[in-house]
């Protein structure tokens, strides 16, 4: 979707509240009062339309993210095609300076953005799926890893993880195809195992590298393959980690470049964006846009 075709498809408030309209309550629909098929009348002045039989007031807006907002819903529409057309993301500050609202504005609308792309409904990997895991933090100094060894801790063990706060990814990406990734608690063998149960299908073939924790998970898969980084083999025969390398990589520059630093706190909600970017990678940016679209009801929310 281009710029040209956006304002073609919502020149105007009118034309977005008309979409979710014909979206949600379209000509025929069953009156959520009265129950009959109806025919929805605007009411002007108001983001409503009426029961052609009982009268009562449908809104489109009901339980989406665009719900009581003083936003426009064009503002809404256009902050969407925004994330989705961005290579790397969009800062609140940058989104806030595009559409003309305030830091505090753009900081919500983008997190309501983002509460939709949870993977939730996304189903298990399979065939030939990498596994690797990461921290999300800066490069140790070798006097903090030597204290960290000291402590019982994993050398790598960043200043994260003592105060409680989960900063760790696990992600599996099957080779060619999607990935899924999300926070782990900690780094320990049952998290790791778990959450590949929860990624991958039984019936596949898993590679990693060579840490210790991944033993025993060919067990309950068709095999594992792993591949030793720390002897500089990078590529063993078809043994090798390099597509979750690639997603990690894309994550970690496009945090770096556009947003600098990510909370915990707000960590997965930013995972889950850039999940959806790697599984509609070859689908172009007007895909993400109406898949966004697509899923503003499917999350309710609260009425206050």
């Amino acid at each position: 979707m281009t710029y040209t075709e956006f304002l073609r498809r919502f020149p105007d408030n009118d034309a977005c509240l008309e979409f979710l309209k014909a979206k949600y309550y379209p000509d025929g629909a069953a009156c959520p009062k009265c129950g009959k098929p109806s025919k929805f009348h605007r009411i002007r002045g108001r983001s409503a339309y009426s029961c052609q039989f009982c009268a009562s007031h449908v809104y489109p807006t009901a339980h989406t993210i665009f719900h009581k907002s003083t936003t426009s819903l064009q503002l809404w529409f256009w902050a969407i095609y925004l994330v989705s057309s961005s290579k790397c993301g969009i800062s609140a500050k940058q989104l806030g300076r595009e559409i003309g609202v305030t830091y505090k504005t753009a900081h919500r609308m983008l997190k309501q953005i983002r509460s939709l792309l949870g993977q939730e409904n996304e189903p298990p990997l399979s065939g030939d799926v990498e596994v690797d895991e990461t921290f999300m933090s800066g490069r140790l100094r070798e006097s903090e890893r030597r204290q960290r060894e000291k402590d019982g801790l994993h050398k790598n063990t960043p200043s994260y993880m003592h105060k409680g706060k989960d900063k760790m990814v696990v992600a599996a990406v099957e080779r060619g195809g999607r990935v899924r990734a999300s926070v782990a608690r900690d780094r320990t063998k049952p998290t790791l195992h778990g959450k590949i149960r929860e990624f991958v299908l039984p019936e596949s073939m898993i590679f990693t590298d060579e840490f210790s924790l991944y033993a025993g998970i060919d067990r309950e898969y068709k095999g594992h393959k792993r591949v030793r980084h720390k002897a500089r083999i990078y590529v063993e025969g078809d043994a090798g980690t390099q597509s979750v390398e690639s997603f990690f990589a894309l994550f970690k520059n496009s945090v770096r470049g556009a947003h600098h630093n990510v909370s915990a706190k707000y960590l997965p909600n930013y995972l889950d964006e850039y999940v959806l970017r790697w599984n509609h990678r070859k689908d172009g940016a007007g895909v993400i846009f109406w898949e966004i679209l697509e899923r503003a009801k499917k999350n309710p929310l609260p009425a206050a």
